[in-house]
């Protein structure tokens, strides 16, 4: 496995927001954490980078226990960060953005470049001098997706990328994980809550309530368990 998770508990402060999390992601995979909002996703994103690290339980990657590690050592592991709300930095222009975190430190044989972040999201090489505070909302989430990508992670988080999109760049970034990230081999693991879109992107799901796995399964079981979808997603 990629990334595993077992029995994560994490609190903030004296409040326990995970109970006994398990979750496995496998190299080339792509995975999805579903549930309402407050159910514990974001921080369980915020575990795994060891920004709320777990009281309890283990989290490893790529073999290594990144349990109490701090968080840009585990970044520097291979994990690249997409943060909901983007994060990107509004004084920077789009290259200055896309090279301040390149790196390769996996020796990847075909790595991500600025020209092939381009290739991949045209409208920023439109926009390379401009700076990122003057991106429209899908611009800046686009750079954000571009920005993880030249660190060449071994695993991709995103963390409510489409979050307050419209539709129409809402889609374009669902094509682009299904059509070009998934298909070259990238494992993803994507905070989302539209169980219809993540099916045609995902392999696998798992749907979080009140901190828990309340519910795990295939891409065929999620579109079929419309109860679960009422109950947990509110679909």
């Amino acid at each position: 496995m990629i990334l595993e998770l077992s029995d994560v508990e994490t609190f903030y402060g004296a409040s326990q927001v995970l109970f006994g999390v398990n979750l496995q992601i496998a190299p080339g995979e792509v995975v999805t954490l579903m549930g309402r909002n407050g159910m514990g996703k974001t921080t369980t994103v915020r575990s795994i980078m060891g920004l709320t690290p777990p009281r309890s339980g283990l989290i490893r990657f790529d073999g290594t226990n990144i349990s109490a590690r701090p968080s840009h050592r585990i970044a520097r592991l291979g994990i690249g960060l997409v943060p909901e709300g983007r994060q990107i930095f509004p004084n920077l222009t789009v290259r200055e953005n896309l090279i301040a975190t390149a790196t390769n430190n996996a020796g990847t044989g075909n790595p991500w470049t600025q020209n092939r972040v381009i290739d991949l999201f045209p409208r920023l090489g439109e926009r390379l001098s401009h700076y990122g505070r003057t991106l429209s909302g899908g611009e800046q989430q686009m750079l954000a997706i571009g920005r993880a990508l030249m660190t060449n992670p071994k695993l991709m988080i995103l963390d409510e990328a489409t979050e307050g999109l419209a539709p129409l760049v809402r889609d374009e970034i669902w094509s682009c994980l299904e059509h070009n990230l998934k298909k070259a081999g990238q494992a993803i693991l994507v905070i989302d809550k539209h169980p219809e879109a993540m099916a045609r992107i995902a392999d696998r799901h798992y749907v979080m309530e009140k901190g828990l796995i309340a519910w795990t399964g295939t891409s065929n079981e999620l579109l079929a368990d419309t109860d679960m979808q009422h109950r947990l997603l509110g679909v």
